[in-house]
């Protein structure tokens, strides 16, 4: 059943297997405000059983990509778009979030990022990136990294 973010009372709902299931929960709520925001956008996650198509797209693009396997279980995902640019959300039981923005315009913007909830370790599979900091009065301190999409995946 999809949830429905609230970024005013931050909710560990969906994400109770996490060792780091309220900073992962603020990251989350963070999220939602800054598309809410910025977009006007309602941000929901599906657990992830019910949105295997947007977790195998945001596997394939960093195994095609860079040669990335996530080890840890996902455990919520969400997919939208807003403007001209479709985002895939995946929320991992170890604290990660992984975005794909995919900019529908061919010229358009493409990239992949990488969250960190505080309190975690940065993944084995994720140690080439330098990650920078951010801090968030929801999500703690927030560190994030990214790497520019160069081949082609379109949505749907």
């Amino acid at each position: 059943m999809p949830y429905t973010v609230d970024f005013d009372t931050v909710s560990t709902v969906g994400l109770e297997s996490s060792p780091v299931a309220a900073a992962l929960a603020g990251l989350r709520a963070n999220e939602a405000r800054y598309f809410k925001n910025k977009y006007g956008h309602v941000f929901t996650v599906e657990p992830a059983k019910d949105a295997q198509p947007t977790i195998d797209r945001v596997s394939r693009i960093l195994e095609d990509e860079r040669g990335i396997v996530i080890a840890s279980p996902p455990l919520e995902a969400t997919a939208f778009q807003v403007e001209d640019l479709h985002f895939d959300y995946v929320f991992y039981e170890s604290g990660l979030s992984i975005n794909v923005m995919y900019s529908v315009d061919e010229l358009g913007k493409r990239a992949v990022g990488f969250k960190l909830s505080d309190g975690m370790d940065v993944p084995t599979e994720l140690a080439a990136f330098k990650f920078a900091r951010q801090k968030s009065k929801l999500a703690g301190t927030i560190r994030g990294s990214y790497f520019v999409i160069k081949g082609d995946y379109p949505v749907g």
